[in-house]
């Protein structure tokens, strides 16, 4: 047989399974085990750690519908080799050998698996190995940090120690004495963490807005980049512990969003144990299946992982619409503050002094020092006349965490009352044109819940027009991912749908088309016509091919994903709407747009 594990990872922060460092792996899908093999490996586990002289610590057995999760402590600086520990331990324990060929065939001194040899020779080989590794230097800088109490951040090529204005940083091959160094100077900075299923990077950029207001330079990563007062550094998907790290080393920098997703959290783990504020915005339905992550209770704890990033003065920030964190927030086993949000401020009440919601049409601030009121719902931009009630939660949840970071409630009211109004305010997320007689809203709206939230906001602002939408989605998503997406764009009642692909990194296992085959097919099957569902895979040109089929009184809908052509279809839109075009008019060439090719033909 292969390899009995799929995945083998380096956990190196607070994760699902303790609060320290370590290694985790995924048992492979269909492996036979059973109770007394875990005992083997948890054994196993020990025997190793005992003869690497490294700490006991928690040996974690997570089971799941495909098999099992096997994590375990190790120290920060030998993680690479605790990955290896963890897959001897799995081999050990199933009486399996690996095979002699090299781990890395371009390595300098390529080598097979420790699993290949008897346990007596795996282990000598497991020490030496952990030898090499080990950087005493390291750990020593990390405890003089602890002892100063200054936030210190290390990964494979640098340690950071301080943050924003104050950090200093060193090449890990070129560290300082821990008493060379100027600790009064170094400080943390104030710092948020975000996550949830939706809503997560409205929420930083909103967060970010607010304390910018306060007089902060606030620097924030996200699915979206990386962006340092306002301005972004870096492009991409930087919503795991590079993207934190990385704004939290930017000199400029005196508070920090940093933005969570449960991909970083699984793979990785938390950066940051002293935040001040974690927020959760909702737990949906959406990346089932990776990781052992099977369902919403799962996923449920997975998201408040975040917890455990909060300094002992820390809140944390829930929504009290969502089923899922009002039955896991009563378990978490420590004292910190919650807050809580919800549509309605009663509801959010009803769980904690600290609370936030509309009342009377108004959004209601309560803190220790009364209520605030915030504002008119209707009147702030990011509601679009109260129609977005998932960004009224988003809005509320930002206010709670700004408010727990220092924000004054003025402050929070003055952002709220212009966030939003220019599209540049949260781009991707919720922008509108009016293009002569056709309407346009895009949005990320990346799974079954944020379409239909999507589409609710569409539907207030339909006219006697048509409706069309481009549809697609990310290859590792499950076919029940995939059905419930193609069930909510049809119950719109869609006069045309285009299928796409996200192109990229997005395609995540699946074949050029594979998505928007299956999205077609479920479309058919919820009683949508075959000439109503054309196929073009990039999401510029099914945007272009939209744009000409429009006519006046439409509105299209476009949730489109990947960085680059959601550029590409903003500066479209931008340039169409400067010009004064009109649906029935010529619309620019594709390669003039950010030089596509022309258009897949709609099949």
């Amino acid at each position: 047989m292969g390899e009995p594990f799929e995945d083998s990872r380096r956990l190196t922060g607070a994760n699902l399974y303790f609060d320290g460092s370590g290694a985790a792996l995924e048992t492979v899908p269909g492996l036979a085990f059973d109770v007394a093999m875990l005992k083997r490996w948890h054994a196993n586990i020990v025997r190793a750690c005992d003869a690497l002289g490294w700490p006991a610590g928690a040996i974690v057995v997570r089971e799941h519908a495909t098999g099992a999760s096997l994590a375990f402590e190790a120290p920060l600086d030998q993680l690479y080799i605790a990955t290896e520990v963890n897959e001897w331990a799995l081999y050990a324990a199933l009486g399996l050998r690996a095979d002699d060929t090299p781990m890395d065939a371009e390595a300098e001194s390529p080598r097979p698996h420790v699993a290949h040899f008897d346990d007596d020779e795996a282990l000598r080989r497991l020490h030496e190995l952990a030898s090499a590794e080990a950087k005493p230097t390291l750990l020593a800088l990390l405890a003089a940090a602890r002892a100063h109490g200054v936030p210190a951040h290390a990964d494979d090529d640098a340690l950071s120690i301080g943050e924003g204005e104050t950090s200093q940083t060193w090449s890990i091959d070129a560290l300082p004495a821990a008493d060379a160094l100027p600790w009064s100077q170094l400080h943390g900075v104030p710092k948020a963490v975000v996550t949830g299923s939706n809503g997560k990077t409205t929420s930083v950029r909103l967060l970010a807005a607010m304390l910018r207001a306060h007089g902060l330079r606030s620097g924030y990563s996200s699915t979206d980049g990386l962006f340092v007062d306002g301005e972004r550094i870096e492009s991409g998907d930087y919503s795991g512990p590079v993207g934190a790290r990385t704004v939290l080393r930017q000199p400029l920098v005196q508070a920090a969003v940093l933005e969570s997703a449960r991909g970083g959290l699984l793979r990785r783990g938390l950066v940051t144990n002293d935040a001040r504020v974690a927020l959760v915005t909702n737990v949906s339905p959406d990346h089932f299946g990776e990781y052992g992550i099977h369902t919403l209770d799962d996923l449920a704890q997975v998201k408040l992982v975040v917890a455990k990033a909060l300094a002992s003065n820390g809140t944390l920030v829930l929504n009290a619409d969502d089923p899922m964190l009002l039955r896991y927030a009563p378990a978490l086993s420590w004292p910190r503050r919650i807050g809580w949000f919800a549509l309605d401020l009663a509801t959010a009440c009803a769980h904690g002094a600290l609370a936030c919601g509309m009342r009377d049409g108004r959004l209601v601030l309560v803190a220790d020092d009364g209520e605030h009121d915030l504002g008119e719902v209707v009147a702030m931009p990011l509601t679009v006349a109260g129609s977005a009630r998932y960004n009224i939660a988003n809005i509320a949840g930002a206010a709670l965490a700004a408010q727990a970071m220092g924000v004054s409630s003025a402050t929070i009211a003055t952002v709220l009352s212009r966030f939003g109004s220019a599209r540049s305010d949260n781009p991707g997320r919720l922008q509108r044109w009016r293009l002569g007689d056709v309407d346009v809203l895009l949005d990320y709206a990346h799974n079954a819940d944020g379409l239909h939230g999507l589409l609710q906001v569409a539907q207030g602002l339909r006219r006697d027009g048509r409706l069309a939408l481009i549809l697609g989605h990310a290859g590792n998503r499950t076919d029940g991912e995939l059905r419930a997406l193609a069930d909510v764009a049809a119950a719109a009642k869609p006069d045309r749908v285009w299928l796409k692909d996200i192109g990229g990194d997005y395609l995540r296992g699946r074949a050029p088309g594979d998505v928007a085959a299956f999205l077609r097919e479920a479309l058919l099957a919820a009683g949508m016509h075959t000439d109503t569902l054309p196929v073009c895979l990039d999401e510029a040109a099914a945007t272009h091919q939209a744009l000409a089929w429009a006519k006046a009184g439409d509105l299209l809908v476009l949730p489109v994903h990947e960085p680059v052509r959601r550029d590409v279809v903003v500066a479209l839109l931008d340039a169409l709407q400067a010009s004064g075009w009109r649906a029935g008019q010529e619309l620019p060439a594709m390669v003039a747009m950010g030089g596509l090719e022309p258009p897949t033909p709609a099949l």
